[in-house]
């Protein structure tokens, strides 16, 4: 047993929880599936493929957003979103640098 993680979790880790609650929502995933590669959205793009509201729409990115998943940028009055690929690589790698070594 490693007692070690008891008190504190690594480093490495601490993002996890919003990460994986964030990605833990159905329609979180979906919008995350709407992207493609490189591709920038904002939310009336969103909105218009799916069977949710502005507004609801808007509270999933800005969810995701804080979770580090997305990044935005606003420009005149849309704000566009896309994929934080490098945030995401880094800590879903973590999880599984810690199966492969230490579990």
């Amino acid at each position: 047993m490693n007692r070690n993680y008891l008190r504190a979790i690594p480093r490495e880790w601490r993002n996890l929880s919003q990460v994986f609650a964030a990605l833990g929502d159905e329609h979180r995933q979906r919008i995350l599936l709407t992207f493609e590669a490189g591709e920038r959205l904002h939310v009336g793009q969103i909105v218009e493929v799916s069977t949710l509201s502005r507004t609801t729409v808007s509270h999933h990115l800005r969810v995701l957003r804080e979770a580090g998943v997305l990044r935005s940028e606003k420009i005149g009055k849309e704000v566009w979103y896309w994929l934080d690929k490098e945030f995401l690589v880094r800590a879903l790698g973590a999880v599984c640098d810690y199966l492969r070594v230490k579990a």
